[in-house]
């Protein structure tokens, strides 16, 4: 693809998503998800000086718990930070070049909560050289400390697989009255 015809195609892409009232619906749900992500980060941080006490034990099944990640998910790809930025930065323009097309709420609902998870947890990887995870669910026998960001990427990938469900069914049930029409 020539440079100009990528402009061309940046500037089709652009006209659309701007049209779009849920690309900018969920670009505002990323915002949020951000804010909340980082701004309980602070709280834990330099409210509470988690990084300090270590632990905070609230109830049976839940405390905030102190975890600097330098992997992914769960620890995944320990040590492996700016290949970590560098995916978490792609997957994020690669959805927002696909919220920009979307029609369907659900799956605006959870790119939006996917892009905002990945760039809060992107913003840490890049400040501090990981990831700050505090919500500590072990009494339920979750053994992983995860903070918002984290619960946003797995709630949207939640809205995503909902989102295809009812998407399918629908196609389902339309290839089925189109069969049912044609065996008339």
């Amino acid at each position: 693809m020539t440079p100009a015809a990528a402009m061309a195609r940046l500037k089709d892409w652009w006209a659309e998503a701007r049209a779009n009232g849920l690309f900018w619906r969920g670009l505002a749900l990323a915002a949020v998800i951000i804010v909340l992500d980082q701004a309980s980060k602070l709280w834990i941080v330099h409210g509470l000086d988690l990084p300090r006490l270590d632990k905070i034990e609230i109830s049976g099944i839940f405390d905030l718990t102190y975890v600097e990640n330098r992997g992914a998910s769960f620890g995944m790809l320990h040590g492996m930070r700016w290949p970590l930025a560098i995916i978490s930065l792609g997957v994020s323009l690669g959805l927002a070049w696909w919220l920009g097309r979307l029609k369907r709420p659900i799956a605006v609902i959870g790119v939006g909560l996917i892009i905002g998870g990945a760039l809060g947890n992107l913003y840490d990887r890049l400040a501090y050289g990981y990831v700050v995870d505090f919500l500590d669910f072990s009494g339920l026998w979750f053994p992983w400390v995860f903070n918002i960001a984290d619960a946003a990427i797995n709630v949207g990938i939640a809205f995503l697989l909902l989102d295809a469900w009812k998407t399918g069914e629908g196609d389902k049930a339309g290839a089925e009255k189109s069969s049912e029409k044609q065996a008339q």
